[in-house]
């Protein structure tokens, strides 16, 4: 079961991906859902008032439905190539910068996400960013040391 952590830039949410259950279990901030995953409606009534976040990919479309449904958050990606999961979609700073047009809702990043690239998604509209494999699998830095050099 992966977990992902949304980094705030000063503090840390736990999030659990795919499994509202077992975000329930663990007692976590929320969960994360992607597109095959049980709808946000079915989920609310598991987790409650928690966090609530929609994977969207690279479309306006699925952000559109995930505003809709009242998403607490919609993420995008992969930005970056990345090794934490296979990767179907590319999502660009663009769409970035035209869901911030739509909503207020905030907008996360994901994916390849490392300490030479986060700032250029902060600067064009990510609101967080959800950074593992730079964190876990860092040979420089342990998780926590790789953390403070993102702040």
């Amino acid at each position: 079961m992966k977990l992902v952590l949304l980094f705030l830039l000063i503090r840390f949410k736990f999030l659990v991906n795919d499994d509202p259950i077992l975000s329930k279990k663990l007692n976590a901030d929320g969960c994360h859902l992607g597109q095959k995953d049980m709808r946000l409606s079915e989920a609310k009534r598991i987790i409650g008032n928690k966090i609530i976040g929609i994977t969207c990919h690279n479309s306006i479309n699925l952000a559109k439905a995930a505003i809709k449904e009242k998403a607490d958050y919609i993420a995008f990606g992969a930005f970056y190539s990345t090794k934490t999961k296979k990767t179907k979609y590319k999502a660009t700073t663009e769409i970035l910068n035209k869901v911030k047009k739509l909503t207020r809702v905030p907008i996360v990043a994901i994916g390849g996400i490392n300490i030479s690239n986060y700032k250029k998604l902060l600067l064009n509209n990510a609101n967080l960013l959800a950074i593992s494999g730079y964190v876990w699998n860092n040979k420089k830095y342990k998780p926590l040391e790789t953390i403070e050099k993102l702040k």
